[in-house]
């Protein structure tokens, strides 16, 4: 199975059903968002950008043993804002996600997106 393309088709398809599945119990969890983070509000912010953008795309996307580097446009009707993913795998499950946003695109241009 192809972890990493699953949980790309999930979470951009708003399935966080399916890509929580793919998540470990323990799974570490950064971003770059003055907000405070775990599995749930991870979630929670991808299910926003599925909802609120026209289109997310993979723009580039580099495998490595252990995981997968990606980069995606998050496509919204005001502009368009970057994310860098990270993801470790083990076991085919996700045990790492990093994501580094354009937090000032982000802040434009999907306002409140992290906000709790």
């Amino acid at each position: 199975m192809d972890v990493v393309g699953f949980w790309v088709r999930s979470w951009t398809s708003d399935d966080l059903t399916g890509a929580r599945r793919l998540l470990t119990p323990d799974v570490e969890i950064e971003w770059n968002f003055d907000a405070p983070v775990d599995d749930e509000e991870l979630l929670q912010v991808l299910h926003r950008i599925a909802a609120f953008t026209d289109t997310v795309t993979v723009v580039s996307r580099t495998d490595a043993v252990d995981g997968s580097a990606l980069i995606y446009d998050l496509v919204g009707p005001f502009g368009t804002a970057r994310l860098v993913e990270f993801l470790g795998v083990e076991n085919h499950r996700i045990n790492e996600v990093r994501h580094v946003y354009d937090v000032t695109a982000v802040d434009r241009y999907f306002p409140g997106l992290y906000a709790n």
